[in-house]
């Protein structure tokens, strides 16, 4: 069956941030969403790419050397091992795409790491 996803509908059903939701599978990688508020941790990927999209509001995405600014509609794909820091000042939505089994903290670990392979 065919059936479209609409992003708002799903971001509705959870409230909690830093705790992506898968909400499609495309071959080896997973569509997920997120909401964010305030610093994340300074983390890598090492053998894959992760991309953000902004759904909702204004994301940062501090690199070592620099940041970039991201508003509502605006993508940005973050090469497989380079370390970056997500930021957000007030709530914003995010549509992560990344492969499936990517943790949110990647090589980092704390109270940050969100359970992975949560289906919404």
């Amino acid at each position: 069956m065919y059936t479209a996803i609409n992003l708002k509908q799903k971001l509705d059903l959870f409230s909690e941030q830093w705790s992506p939701k898968i909400i499609a599978k495309l071959n080896d990688c997973h569509f997920k969403l997120v909401k964010l508020q305030g610093d994340f941790v300074w983390h890598s990927h090492k053998d894959t790419d992760e991309a953000f999209l902004v759904v909702d509001g204004n994301l940062r995405i501090h690199f070592r050397d620099g940041h970039v600014d991201l508003a509502a509609g605006e993508l940005l794909v973050v090469p497989k091992g380079v370390e970056h820091k997500p930021f957000a000042e007030a709530e914003c939505s995010v549509m992560l795409v990344e492969t499936a089994g990517t943790v949110n903290t990647g090589d980092a670990s704390g109270n940050l790491t969100a359970k992975n392979d949560i289906w919404i």
